[in-house]
């Protein structure tokens, strides 16, 4: 059966190293490595990944709705697989 989980946000703007400036990267290299991580980790179980932005994800947009996350770097054999949506979406799985 199918599994789904959840999780965030990234870079979360209550994190305690956020708020005390204790990072060390920003917060766009931080995100771009939980993305990086996640999609790497999950390629073999040929998993579907659904990202959502969070109004506490401190490297987006602070608008709502809010767009979807933008990952350029996003390998193109994993694009099929791995969806940026806005905040809110409608998912229509299967």
């Amino acid at each position: 059966p199918p599994v789904s989980s959840q999780f965030g946000p990234f870079v979360d703007a209550k994190h305690e190293q956020v708020e005390n400036c204790q990072l060390l990267g920003s917060f766009t290299d931080i995100f771009k490595l939980c993305l990086k991580t996640i999609i790497e980790g999950t390629r073999s179980a040929g998993s579907h990944l659904v990202f959502i932005p969070s109004p506490r994800d401190v490297h987006h947009d602070y608008v709502y709705p809010q767009p979807p996350f933008l990952y350029p770097e996003l390998p193109k054999d994993d694009r099929p697989r791995v969806h940026f949506m806005p905040d809110p979406c409608t998912l229509d799985v299967d």
